[in-house]
């Protein structure tokens, strides 16, 4: 056999183990995040400054601003509640930015029509120096069950010598046995390729670094979170970490680009602002129920590029359960362009209603192809077909 024909023979060969390799692992069965979840955590604002008077007033917020309405539900608090363990191994809520302890708040927000979550870490402490859940997994399950937490975010600081999925899976277990159903956030930021395990191990999963409140981050944790769009799906989403909507370094057009990937990736929609104290403009964003429509959709398909007709003039896609497609004109470059959207990339033919989703308005039928102008750092979202 020649040398090229054995090379050939194991390609060949190969290809069904390359194939299994995107299959997306077997779903964590746990009924919880059919949709990505939507919600509010303090870190990107706050980070360490968080208190049961922060906790309450952005629960009144969630509802006066009409966040929770709009399908906001999970209202998390990060890093640096907790303190130490007392002599049992329980965990210990900081008793001054949390006098009342956590299970009275967890009822506040439960009484506000939201679901409540809390942080921890696989190691054995937080990226903060407070302690860590690392052989602790079960005693803390059951801790957060009996205080009634709904979500639980889990960090991956403080880990030498541990592996990732195995350290995941033991959570996974604790959080199964604890008697209540907690959605299980995974947050190792893509270091040991969770896309790959973490689909049977948790309800999302972090693909990426820390976001920081900058169009540079932003763009970058999108091209790295995007490459995984088929393992992903409901009960389990790629996590290209939190909203940065509204933290103030961006611009509201800058905004409005974020939030339309997130949607059209399927990401979960976990904003960070600061909603005592909301703009307008920056509510508008976060409650556009037509974007939000986009994210939540049962079909749970994550959208990806389809074309790039120019460098940074880009066509993103996002199959609908209706049959029509979301569809994204994601302006990268710093000058305003058109940008056309042809109905063969994204997978349609023929005459096809146009809606404009963020100036809430139809733009008629058309054939083969949409263009329109894209404001620099900006996107035009379409819903294109459909019902």
């Amino acid at each position: 056999m020649s040398a090229r024909r054995a090379v050939l023979l194991a390609c060949i060969a190969a290809l069904p183990l390359l194939a299994a390799a995107r299959r997306p692992a077997p779903r964590l069965d746990n009924g919880l995040a059919r949709t990505p979840p939507m919600g509010w955590n303090t870190w990107n604002r706050f980070g360490c400054n968080v208190s049961d008077q922060l906790i309450r007033e952005t629960a009144d917020a969630m509802v006066a601003t009409g966040m929770r309405d709009a399908g906001y539900r999970y209202l998390v608090i990060d890093d640096c509640w907790q303190v130490t363990r007392d002599s049992g191994g329980t965990i210990v809520p900081d008793p001054q930015r949390f006098p009342g302890g956590i299970a009275a708040l967890a009822e506040y927000v439960h009484a506000k029509g939201l679901k409540f979550g809390i942080y921890t870490d696989a190691g054995t402490q937080t990226c903060e120096g407070r302690p860590g859940s690392y052989n602790h997994e079960e005693q803390d399950a059951r801790t957060y069950a009996s205080w009634g937490v709904d979500y639980v975010k889990v960090d991956w600081c403080h880990h030498e010598g541990l592996d990732a999925r195995t350290q995941y899976t033991k959570v996974r277990d604790a959080l199964a046995g604890a008697g209540r159903p907690i959605v299980f956030s995974i947050c190792e930021w893509g270091s040991n390729r969770p896309w790959e395990w973490a689909g049977g191990v948790g309800n999302l999963w972090r693909t990426t670094g820390d976001i920081a409140d900058s169009w540079v981050s932003m763009v970058k944790i999108v091209d790295q979170s995007s490459q995984h769009a088929a393992l992903a799906g409901p009960g389990g989403w790629n996590d290209p970490d939190m909203l940065e909507v509204g933290n103030g370094n961006m611009t509201d057009e800058e905004y409005r680009a974020h939030f339309s990937l997130w949607a059209i990736m399927a990401a979960p929609l976990i904003a960070g602002n600061d909603l005592r104290a909301m703009a307008p403009e920056i509510r508008a964003i976060l409650t556009n129920r037509e974007v939000i429509a986009v994210d939540q959709d049962s079909l749970g398909s994550q959208g990806t590029k389809v074309a790039e007709p120019d460098p940074g003039l880009q066509v993103w896609s996002k199959p609908l359960r209706d049959g029509g497609r979301a569809v994204a004109l994601f302006n990268r470059t710093g000058r305003a362009a058109t940008i056309a959207a042809e109905w063969q990339a994204i997978g349609l033919e023929g005459r096809q209603p146009v809606r404009d989703l963020w100036a809430h308005a139809g733009r008629g039928a058309a054939a083969g192809r949409y263009a329109a102008r894209v404001p620099a750092h900006g996107v035009v979202m379409l819903k294109v077909g459909g019902r």
